[in-house]
């Protein structure tokens, strides 16, 4: 096996295997804390000397759910609350949220009751971010936070251990950050669910040990040549993409992925925390410096144009769009996405995303259009 695979094979089974992550933190002895989507500052948990792990739902079945969700709620907070009413989560010591949208934020409520054996924090993000209030607001929500982690561990959270904790976070997002741009450039080095795994692995490993991986990682894909794909190159945007055989079928269909916006993946490593002194300062100084998301508030629009950016720079040939079904603020910016796309003449694709339906063969049929809508495109010029 080769060093890129073994790597590759470690991520991948990091990502399938979570509850033997949790279990083996466990009993280790060390407290594990999930963190749901979208945002939260893991880096407060890490500093605490507590395992952080990502809690973004996935394929089952709903029953118990509907008690309190309405069926047009997302999959991904349907997803997470049946697994918290089947006990899945009871392993956790805690559970950290946000309320980014309006389902998550009804997700911030019933969960005392939907699964009260898991205590939770809730930090809620200023939506207007950009004002000098909004950094002073969250200061005061992050301390809140801090509290209840340092209540969990039983451990004073000190400015040191933040600090170390916050560059060990920034070397990581340096290191993806890379690996980006290193696949970028060399179409094919990677598939497209190897990618992901690369991506959604941070939400399951020591973010140290993620980062070594990574840099050994990008040091293998820099043998490949650059610029020598003779398939199609597309950017991903949306929450998330998802389940595997989708990102299964890009890579049937010869399609490699040049980059996303993805909130699951780029999302969550593209903006740095600044430096500084305090470290709730700095924390509450990252979320003013976010740019281009569905969750925070963006009255220029600027998302389009970071997406379309992208696009140009990658040479992407379309993007695919990944929209989660139900998801208000996604659809809401799905026509100023395509608007931005369609002025630089590349083509789009919107495929809904459901964690709780099989719409594989429906999507294949959609993939493998998209791609002969490329293929036509490009044999025109």
């Amino acid at each position: 096996m080769s060093r890129k695979d073994d790597i590759l094979e470690k991520m991948d089974y990091a990502t399938v295997h979570i509850p033997e992550t949790v279990k083996k933190q466990k009993e280790a002895g060390k407290k594990v804390i999930g963190v749901m989507p979208v945002y939260a500052p893991e880096e407060l948990v890490h500093a605490a000397g507590m395992f952080p792990v990502g809690c973004w739902g996935g394929c089952t079945s709903i029953s118990k759910a509907v008690k309190y969700l309405p069926p047009f709620a997302c999959s991904v907070v349907q997803s997470i609350t049946e697994f918290a009413m089947n006990g899945t989560y009871n392993s956790l010591d805690g559970m950290l949220m946000s309320g980014p949208c309006d389902t998550l934020k009804c997700m911030t409520q019933n969960w005392p009751t939907a699964c009260p054996q898991v205590s939770s924090a809730v930090l809620i993000y200023p939506n207007n971010h950009k004002l000098d209030c909004g950094v002073v607001y969250l200061e005061k929500e992050l301390q809140e936070v801090k509290g209840f982690l340092e209540k969990t561990a039983k451990v004073k959270i000190t400015e040191e251990a933040l600090n170390r904790s916050i560059s060990i976070y920034n070397e990581n997002r340096k290191a993806m950050q890379a690996f980006t741009e290193i696949t970028a450039a060399r179409p094919g080095c990677i598939s497209a669910k190897m990618r992901h795994a690369v991506m959604k692995s941070r939400y399951c490993m020591w973010k140290e040990d993620h980062t070594k991986l990574v840099l050994a990682l990008n040091e293998e894909l820099k043998k490949y040549p650059e610029h020598q794909w003779d398939g199609q190159k597309i950017v991903l945007a949306g929450v998330m993409a998802e389940p595997d055989s989708l990102l299964e079928l890009f890579d049937e269909f010869h399609m490699a992925v040049v980059g996303d916006e993805l909130a699951q993946e780029s999302r969550q490593f593209r903006t740095l925390v600044p430096d500084g002194k305090d470290g709730l300062h700095r924390l509450a100084l990252q979320w003013k410096n976010m740019e281009g998301c569905t969750f925070v508030y963006d009255p220029d629009k600027k998302r389009a144009k970071m997406l379309a950016d992208m696009a140009r720079k990658t040479q992407a040939d379309g993007v695919v769009l990944c929209l989660m079904k139900f998801c208000d603020p996604e659809e809401f910016d799905a026509p100023w996405l395509k608007q931005a796309l369609d002025e630089i003449h590349v083509p789009t694709l919107s495929l809904d995303i459901d964690l709780n339906a099989d719409s594989s063969e429906q999507a294949k049929t959609r993939v493998q259009a998209f791609s002969e809508q490329l293929s036509s495109a490009a044999a025109a010029f």
